[in-house]
C-alpha cells in the first residue's frame, strides 16, 4: 500500500530540502512546493541527484496566494508547512513582509487544508516564540514572548493554526524545532557565518553577541522528528518541541569551529550583528519530554558529530561557492 502523498511547503530551503529527502527515503510520496521565481530555481532541490528528483513532484508557487496554494495542494493527503521568512534582522526593517508570508501564508495553508479535507497538517513553529527562557528546560507551556517581529509573526501563525483545530477540528500539530543546523543552512545563521569565514581564510571572524546559549539540533534529527510526529495521531491538537534538552553558548561554538578549521583565527565583534537589547533571546534549552513520550524519536547526532558533518559539507567548494562570506547576510 502506497504511503501518503505529502505537500511540503518550503521544500527549496534548508530544513525543507532535508525533509523532502528523508520523506522519499521512508517511502512517502512528495509534492514539493518551491518559491516561484523567474530563474526557475528550485533552491537546494537543484542539488539533488536525478534519481532523487525522479521521486518528487516539484511545483512552484507563492505561499501568500490562497487560490494558487489550494490548487497545488489538491490530490495530496497531508501538508507539512515550512515556508517562511526566518531572518530576525530583516524582520526589523520589513515586518510587514513577515506578516504577509508567515501569518497570512499559514492561514492560506490551513484554510486550503480544511477545504480539501486533508488528513494531517503540520505547521512549523520556532523556539524563538518562547523568547529568553523564564525557566528551563522550556516545555510547550512556556509563555510566548514576541522579542522580534519575526517571533511575533510565528506566534501569530501558530495561533491561526491552533484556532483551526479548536474551531474546525482541523488535524493540526504545531512542530517546534529548536535551533537546527547542518548542511545547506542559510548564510544568516551563526554556524554557517563562522564556517564560511574560516574556510575562506579570514583571520578575524566577525560575529555578534556570543553570550546567548542555544539548544542545537542537527538537521537530520530535526526532520526525523517531523516524520515521527506526523506518524503519531495522538499529537493532533498539540504543540511539540523537537529539542536535545541541552544548551551550548555561541562562544563555545565559535571556539570549537576555530579549533576545527583554523586555530590562528580570532573573533572580533561587529556591532551591526548585535540585536537590540530587549530583542536578544539569551537562553534557549528545550524540554523534549513530549516527543520522547509520544514517539520513538531520539537524538542520534552529538554536537561534535553534527558540527563535523557540517564542516565537511561546507569544505566542498561546490557547496561553499553558494555563500557570500564577506558580507553580513541579514
Amino acid at each position: 500500500m502506497a504511503k501518503d502523498k505529502i505537500f511540503v511547503t518550503g521544500s527549496d530551503g534548508f530544513i525543507g530540502s532535508h525533509l523532502v529527502e528523508e520523506l522519499i527515503i521512508q517511502g512517502f510520496r512528495v509534492k514539493a512546493l518551491c518559491q516561484y521565481n523567474s530563474f526557475n530555481s528550485w533552491g537546494w532541490l537543484d542539488s539533488f541527484s536525478e534519481n532523487q528528483l525522479n521521486e518528487i513532484e516539484i511545483v512552484s508557487g507563492d505561499i501568500r496566494d490562497f487560490n494558487g496554494i489550494k490548487s497545488l495542494m489538491q490530490g495530496c493527503d497531508s501538508v507539512m508547512h515550512l515556508a517562511a521568512l526566518i531572518a530576525i534582522p530583516y524582520s526589523y526593517s520589513s515586518p510587514e513582509s513577515y506578516i504577509d508570508t508567515n501569518v497570512k501564508g499559514t492561514l492560506n495553508v490551513v484554510q486550503a487544508a480544511r477545504d480539501l479535507n486533508l488528513k494531517r497538517v503540520l505547521i512549523t513553529s520556532t523556539s524563538e516564540v518562547y523568547g529568553t527562557a523564564q525557566y528551563v528546560p522550556i516545555d510547550e507551556k512556556h509563555p510566548k514572548q514576541p522579542q522580534s517581529p519575526y517571533s511575533a509573526s510565528k506566534i501569530g501563525a501558530d495561533s491561526i493554526a491552533e484556532s483551526f483545530y479548536n474551531s474546525f477540528d482541523l488535524p493540526v500539530t504545531i512542530v517546534r524545532p529548536f535551533n537546527t543546523y547542518g548542511p545547506r543552512q542559510s548564510a544568516r545563521a551563526i554556524i554557517p557565518t563562522i564556517i564560511t569565514q574560516l574556510l575562506n581564510g579570514a583571520k578575524k571572524i566577525k560575529l555578534g553577541d556570543l553570550t546567548p546559549t542555544r539548544d542545537l539540533l542537527f538537521v537530520k534529527d530535526t526532520v526525523r522528528g517531523f516524520i515521527d510526529i506526523y506518524n503519531c495521531n495522538e499529537l493532533i491538537g498539540h504543540e511539540c518541541n523537537i529539542a536535545t534538552n541541552s544548551e551550548v553558548s555561541m562562544q563555545k561554538i565559535a571556539d570549537t569551529l576555530i579549533k576545527l578549521i583554523n586555530k590562528d583565527a580570532e573573533v572580533t565583534s561587529d556591532l551591526d550583528r548585535i540585536r537590540p537589547e530587549k530583542s536578544e533571546v539569551f537562553r534557549l534549552i528545550g524540554d523534549n519530554a513530549k516527543i520522547l513520550n509520544y514517539t520513538k524519536w531520539r537524538v542520534e547526532h552529538s554536537l561534535e558529530e553534527g558540527l563535523k558533518k557540517t564542516v565537511d559539507w561546507f569544505s566542498d567548494s561546490t557547496n561553499l561557492k553558494h555563500y557570500k562570506f564577506s558580507i553580513y547576510n541579514v
